[in-house]
C-alpha cells in the first residue's frame, strides 16, 4: 500500500481555459516523466515517489491520481508509484482561509478581534523577521540586465554598502534565478543549449483562470487548515497524536491514518517550506517513511 503525508485531493478546479491552467499541469509533469524514463530505461522498476512543498498540495496530488489511473488502464510505461508526500500543502481555500485566525489564536500571537493588527509579521515563519527587500536599487537594476550574473557577483565581493548582508530568506530567491541560468551551471546539469530558455522562478505572465489565481495568494497555509481536511476525510486512526525524535530531541508530532495510508506529521520550528528551514529533520522524515519505518 502507498504511504502518503498530509493527502490533498480536495481543491475543485473550474474547467480548463488557457493551456497553462494547473487543471493540466498534471498531464505535463507526466509527459516529462514519461520521456525521462524513456530516456533512462535503467529507473523504470525504481520506487517512485512524488513530492513538493507549498502550492504543489494541488498538483502533486492530481500527478499521482494521473499515475495510479494510467497503471490501472494498462498505459505504457507502467510506474511503480509508491507514494506522495506534500509539505504545507495548499489544498482547499476554505480549509485553509478557516485555519488562518485560529492559527494565529493558538500560537498566542492574537485575538480574534485583532487579526488585522498581524499585517507586519512574517506569515511565513512568525518567529523571523519581516523582510520585503533585501538588494539596494542599484542592484535591483542590475539584475534586470544582461550580464546579471557578473555584475551581482562583482558587487557581492565587493561587499559594500551597495548590498545588504544575506539576513532574509528571500535573498537566496535572488541567487537562485543568477544561478539557474548560469552558463556552467546548465552545462554541468545536462541542459543542452537552446532547449531551455531564460529560468524564471515564478513567471507572472502567464493568465491563470479565477480558481488558480485564488489559490496563488493563499501562500501560507495553516497547519489548523489541513489538519481540518483530514478530519473531513473521516479516516480511522491507527496511531494517535504522539512526538517523533530525531537526534534524540522531539522534532515534531505525528498522526496516522488507514493502515498508514496517510500520515499527518509537523516540524517543530520550521516555517512554510520545511525542508528550507529545517533540512536535517526533514531529511530524517522522508528517510524513514520510504524506508516504511514508524516517524
Amino acid at each position: 500500500m502507498a504511504r502518503r503525508i498530509m493527502d490533498g485531493r480536495f481543491g475543485t478546479r473550474a474547467q480548463r481555459v488557457e493551456e497553462h491552467a494547473d487543471a493540466g499541469a498534471e498531464t505535463f509533469d507526466g509527459v516529462v516523466m514519461c520521456t525521462w524514463l524513456h530516456d533512462h530505461p535503467q529507473f523504470l522498476l525504481s520506487p517512485l515517489y512524488i513530492g513538493g512543498d507549498s502550492y504543489s498540495g494541488i498538483i502533486v496530488p492530481t500527478l499521482a491520481l494521473a499515475i495510479d489511473e494510467s497503471n490501472d488502464s494498462g498505459d505504457k510505461p507502467i510506474l511503480n508509484l509508491m507514494g506522495y508526500v506534500a509539505g504545507n500543502p495548499v489544498t482547499d481555500s476554505q480549509f485553509d482561509e478557516d485555519g488562518k485566525i485560529p492559527c494565529l489564536h493558538g500560537m498566542g500571537l492574537i485575538s480574534n478581534e485583532l487579526y488585522e493588527c498581524t499585517k507586519d509579521i512574517n506569515m511565513l515563519h512568525v518567529l523571523e523577521p519581516l523582510c520585503e527587500e533585501v538588494w539596494s536599487p542599484r542592484i535591483h537594476n542590475t539584475s534586470a540586465t544582461d550580464g546579471m550574473s557578473r555584475l551581482m557577483l562583482e558587487s557581492a565581493r565587493a561587499a559594500d554598502d551597495d548590498i545588504i548582508e544575506f539576513k532574509c530568506r528571500k535573498a537566496s530567491y535572488v541567487v537562485l534565478k543568477i544561478w539557474a541560468n548560469d552558463k556552467t551551471v546548465r552545462e554541468s546539469l545536462g541542459v543542452h543549449k537552446g532547449t531551455v530558455g531564460k529560468w524564471t522562478r515564478c513567471n507572472y505572465d502567464i493568465d491563470y483562470i479565477k480558481d488558480v489565481y485564488t489559490v496563488i495568494m493563499i501562500v501560507k497555509v495553516p497547519f489548523t487548515g489541513t489538519q481540518a481536511w483530514i478530519r473531513f476525510l473521516n479516516l480511522s486512526v491507527v496511531d494517535d497524536w504522539r512526538p517523533w525524535y530525531a537526534a534524540g530531541q522531539v522534532a515534531g508530532f505525528t498522526r496516522s491514518h488507514a493502515n498508514n495510508n496517510l500520515i499527518y506529521a509537523t516540524v517543530k520550528g520550521a516555517g512554510h517550506t520545511a525542508p528550507e528551514y529545517k533540512p536535517k529533520e526533514c531529511l530524517e522524515m522522508f528517510a524513514r517513511w520510504i524506508s516504511g519505518n514508524t516517524l
